[in-house]
């Protein structure tokens, strides 16, 4: 299992890379994308480490809620203080890749600081 949790983490940070690339080349609808799969996948990695398994969906919140059960209030928190953001980061999911609608460098930049500041709380104990 500690393969599969590196392989997601991997792939987490090779998007969260990803996604500040697109952002500095200025193609705002991949760098937004890029930054929900590194959060998702690294969330998906926390999952599989803590809890044994990886739910079954793509909402970060949802996974963040999972997490929220094992690591606490500061989850919880976010959760609540970060809707927002957290819904927009999820829409990118879609969006980016089926809505004809184009990301400006604002939004794809306040993602990319959404997926990271996720992926700081799924890291802290």
């Amino acid at each position: 299992m500690r393969g599969e949790v590196k392989i997601l983490q991997d792939r987490a940070n090779s998007f969260l890379r990803l996604a500040e690339e697109k952002l500095t080349e200025e193609d705002y609808d991949l760098a937004s994308f890029a930054s929900e799969q590194a959060a998702q996948l690294f969330l998906k990695s926390k999952a599989l480490e803590l809890l044994g398994e990886i739910p079954r969906t793509h909402s970060i919140r949802e996974l963040l809620g999972y997490l929220a059960k094992v690591k606490g209030d500061s989850i919880l928190k976010y959760l609540h203080e970060g809707r927002k953001n957290l819904a927009r980061l999820e829409d990118a999911y879609l969006q980016a890749r089926y809505i004809p609608r184009k990301y400006t460098g604002e939004e794809a930049e306040e993602l990319l600081e959404t997926a990271k500041k996720v992926m700081k709380l799924g890291e802290d104990p």
